[in-house]
């Protein structure tokens, strides 16, 4: 089925195109061309202020009560697809924290279930510990914390094959062995909560870990008689790094400052959880107004209440971060990481209809 859809401005995830549409059939972009190029008796869907690449979200945890990793189930991620498509997001990585073995595997069960069901938007796990170091570990459980052997994640990846899409580990407490077995299995490595130091942090990326989670959060400091982790990653030509821009996690001159020296090695998650009182991660919402509120479990700073829209209104509106920047950071660089970029992040022709729809105040629509 042929649709169009107009607006007074679309971000390709590189221009900007005034009073333009998309056509698309059967969900791919067929053409996209000037409002005074369509033919008088075109029917267009409804037209829009702006229209934008869908975000993508590689650091979420649940949604509606139901965080992943406790509710390990269809169930869950259909609420978390609801949760994320609502704020623009129509792609993401379920996230699971520290935690057992068997926890993962029933994570990875569920998305297997939920793909075999024709579940929308999941697009692979991410899992975050329990090889990180216990000094960085912020609310992560010490007691499952620990140096991974190489059978131990050898077992995980073979069970996992297909759907962990990215890893979150420390890299000081794993060894190189480990760090090229994750690799060879397509798997993103990131450097997260973690103590390195500024050289071994640098080793890491030279060596083959791609990215870094949730920059400045959970990581040794940037210090001016030792750069840390941060300094690491804002020194590298190529690594990446998430940041979460809420304002709480990170000042957002920070955020400036970080976006100044990486340019488009930067990009933003909302590491967001949901209020619960079961499973390891009890979460609980604190701040006394929408600009401060994010997540403690067991009085420790967690998640944060983010959406992605709101992630790029922040961007926009309390940082030097452009519109077309913000846009990006929130799609075509998360594509990126992921090797996604070919259909996701981009307005194209031949790409698929993964867009959305905003307003003036940049709401989704």
């Amino acid at each position: 089925m042929r649709s169009i859809y107009t607006a007074e401005k679309i971000f390709t995830g590189t221009d900007w195109l005034p009073d333009h549409a998309i056509v698309t059939e059967n969900e791919i972009i067929i053409d996209i061309l000037p409002l005074v190029s369509l033919p008088d008796d075109s029917r267009i869907i409804q037209h829009y202020p702006i229209i934008a690449a869908a975000f993508i979200d590689v650091q979420i945890y649940g949604a509606a009560g139901k965080l992943f990793a406790t509710y390990p189930s269809t169930d869950s991620l259909i609420r978390l697809y609801g949760h994320c498509v609502a704020s623009g997001t129509n792609y993401f990585l379920p996230t699971a924290a520290t935690n057992t073995i068997e926890v993962f595997y029933k994570c990875i069960d569920a998305i297997n279930k939920y793909w075999e069901e024709g579940g929308k938007g999941v697009l692979g796990l991410h899992i975050e510990g329990p090889w990180i170091n216990k000094l960085k570990r912020g609310a992560h459980i010490e007691a499952l914390i620990h140096s991974p052997t190489f059978d131990e994640v050898k077992e995980l990846l073979d069970y996992g094959k297909g759907v962990i899409k990215m890893i979150t580990l420390a890299p000081e407490v794993c060894s190189q062995e480990i760090i090229d077995l994750i690799i060879a299995n397509d798997i993103i490595i990131s450097a997260g909560h973690s103590n390195a130091t500024f050289t071994e942090g640098s080793n890491a990326f030279n060596n083959g870990i791609a990215s870094a989670t949730h920059l400045y959060n959970a990581m040794s400091q940037l210090h001016h008689r030792e750069p840390g982790l941060p300094g690491a990653i804002l020194q590298h030509h190529s690594v990446m790094a998430s940041i979460i821009p809420d304002g709480y996690h990170v000042d957002f001159e920070m955020i400036n400052i970080a976006k100044q020296i990486m340019n488009e090695r930067l990009f933003i998650i909302t590491d967001a959880v949901t209020e619960t009182n079961e499973g390891l991660y009890p979460h609980q919402l604190a701040g006394d107004n929408t600009d401060s509120y994010r997540y403690e479990s067991n009085g420790i700073l967690s998640g944060s209440a983010l959406t992605m829209v709101k992630g790029v209104q922040n961007l926009v509106n309390k940082t030097e971060i452009g519109l077309s920047e913000a846009l990006r950071m929130a799609s075509l660089y998360p594509a990126r990481l992921l090797g996604m970029n070919n259909n996701l992040g981009m307005i194209k022709k031949g790409s698929k209809a993964n867009f959305i729809f905003l307003d003036d105040a940049l709401n989704i629509i």
